[in-house]
């Protein structure tokens, strides 16, 4: 059966993903907003481009398009597979919606800043910005260009993704501070220490709202409308207490394994598949001996009767 015939509510389904990836982009545009506004820093690749933009009296929205532009050719020559509908939501959205939601902040809040605001302002963002990663990470359609070049380079120049990373994130960081780009506390959290919040809205938020509107999708109703605003309701926010390395696993599985890396962790799941038929098979030896010697004292005990 083809996969059109096992579910023939496929192109909902893309829909509803496609929706979840803008609102996703949509909300972290949000938190980077907050952190603008908070003047608390951002992620080093919007900051790069807001620095640059100003220089260039251009909207963040336009440049940052035209720099996505820009990277999505090389990243299309050297991996397309990365490449969906989330990428171009991504690269044309995201900018043009830190603009919009930066001009309808200043035209509703009227305030002198503060430490206090700010302080309000970078928590709020932090929260956004990772909730809606999240969300748009969840949905799987595709990389931003910019995730897309660590695992690229860690698959053709064979280094860790660990590595590449840190040199991408440093790097576009060093540049923003040139360009004068918003640099701050926010910006040090978003590269290495935002894993823990991403994961936690991943476990408690995203992953149950993509998988509940994915099966409606395969099967509309009414009554699974009712039950996933119940879901919903039930989620609550926990701490986690995780850092830098999950951060790095995190905006892993966002740029999607490298195929060197998906050699190596098949052939991890290999040895533990190969390593449980080996504890398997001891198991039920010993179990069999263990049987045996009971049986052997239930004769001798019935002979001593």
């Amino acid at each position: 059966m083809t996969e059109e015939g096992k579910n023939p509510h496929r192109f909902l389904e893309l829909f509803i993903k496609s929706m979840i990836s803008l609102v996703g982009v949509a909300i972290l545009a949000v938190g980077a907003t907050l952190c603008k506004v908070g003047n608390v820093g951002l992620d080093p690749f919007t900051a790069l481009n807001i620095g640059v933009s100003d220089k260039l009296n251009l909207s963040l929205g336009t440049y940052q398009l035209l720099t996505n532009v820009v990277i999505i050719v090389f990243v299309i020559l050297l991996d397309r597979k990365k490449i969906g509908i989330g990428t171009v939501i991504n690269m044309v959205f995201a900018g043009f919606m830190i603009d919009w939601f930066s001009s309808a902040y200043t035209s509703l809040f009227h305030y002198q800043p503060t430490l206090l605001t700010g302080i309000v302002n970078g928590l709020l963002g932090l929260l956004f910005f990772t909730l809606g990663t999240s969300i748009y990470m969840t949905a799987n359609l595709g990389v931003a260009p910019y995730d897309a070049l660590a695992p690229i380079a860690s698959n053709r120049l064979h280094i860790k993704y660990k590595f590449c990373r840190i040199v991408q994130d440093v790097g576009f960081m060093i540049a923003a501070i040139i360009a004068g780009g918003p640099i701050g506390l926010a910006t040090i959290i978003i590269s290495f220490f935002a894993g823990p919040l991403i994961s936690f809205w991943d476990h408690h938020v995203s992953e149950k709202l993509v998988d509940t509107l994915v099966d409606f999708s395969k099967e509309p109703s009414g009554k699974k409308i009712g039950h996933g605003f119940d879901v919903a309701g039930k989620s609550t926010v926990n701490l986690v207490k995780h850092s830098y390395n999950q951060t790095l696993e995190t905006q892993e599985k966002l740029s999607h394994y490298s195929d060197s890396q998906l050699q190596q962790t098949e052939k991890q799941i290999r040895r533990n598949l190969k390593d449980a038929r080996a504890v398997l098979k001891n198991s039920v030896i010993q179990y069999g001996m263990v049987k045996k010697e009971e049986r052997r004292r239930k004769r001798e005990e019935s002979k001593e009767d």
